[in-house]
């Protein structure tokens, strides 16, 4: 089975102090990774040098074969990265940012789409609205409608409910659901274990920068003698 992404020996050295050391995993279409740790863990870190916003000291990513720094274009266009903090362009309104967001990709009648996922996550109404008038939760629909455009092969997720309502929530679950069964993969980083547990196919869990377990989660269950993420996290987590 080709792996959509491939990660080997990730590290990254900050002051002679790794934050990343030696992290290594991959996983194939279809799977849903959450990634957990502790504050400090390096989960950031981690998903900045996956989509090549950090160079790393070592080691290398691929996305569908592209080595995200020798090949940044092929593998950026496979790829979308959704921030815990996104900062959209502020003088543009909320169809405009697709619109650019579809120029850059080069996404031909990209109009169904885009209105769909604006009515999905209730920003038609918002079309028009420059990005500095939204809320905190507002951004972060507005930033994953925009990575979800080009339909890429891997979605990287760094706490990706910052900010939602309920009923945001409810529909990108349900979201995450059928681009998985789409053939996406997703790389999800989150504090809110019961997302992780609801959603997750797979578990990525690093401490102190360091991979502690990777796995299907029905694996970490078996390995950790915990059938709760949450026991299983504090276990894991403790040594």
């Amino acid at each position: 089975m080709v792996n959509v992404v491939e990660v080997e020996g990730l590290t990254k050295v900050y002051d002679g102090a790794p934050a990343v050391e030696d992290l290594s995993f991959a996983l194939p279409a279809g799977r849903v990774c959450g990634m957990v740790g502790p504050n400090g863990a390096g989960k950031t870190t981690t998903l900045r040098m996956l989509c090549g916003i950090l160079r790393p000291t070592r080691g290398s990513v691929r996305v569908m074969g592209h080595d995200v720094h020798r090949d940044p274009i092929s593998a950026k266009r496979a790829l979308a990265w959704v921030p815990n903090d996104p900062q959209p362009f502020e003088a543009l309104t909320v169809q405009e940012h697709l619109e650019f967001v579809a120029s850059t990709w080069q996404v031909a009648d990209y109009q169904t789409l885009a209105e769909a996922l604006l009515r999905r996550f209730e920003l038609l109404d918002k079309a028009n609205a420059p990005a500095q008038t939204l809320s905190t939760g507002m951004r972060q629909k507005l930033s994953l409608c925009c990575a979800a455009l080009h339909r890429p092969e891997l979605y990287v997720f760094d706490e990706p409910m910052t900010g939602l309502d309920p009923l945001a929530i409810r529909e990108m679950r349900g979201w995450v659901r059928e681009e998985a069964a789409r053939g996406a993969t997703l790389l999800v980083s989150s504090h809110l274990l019961s997302l992780v547990e609801d959603l997750c196919t797979d578990l990525l869990i690093v401490v102190r920068g360091k991979r502690v377990f990777f796995g299907p989660m029905e694996e970490a269950r078996s390995q950790f003698s915990e059938h709760r993420l949450e026991d299983l996290f504090f276990q894991a987590t403790s040594t």
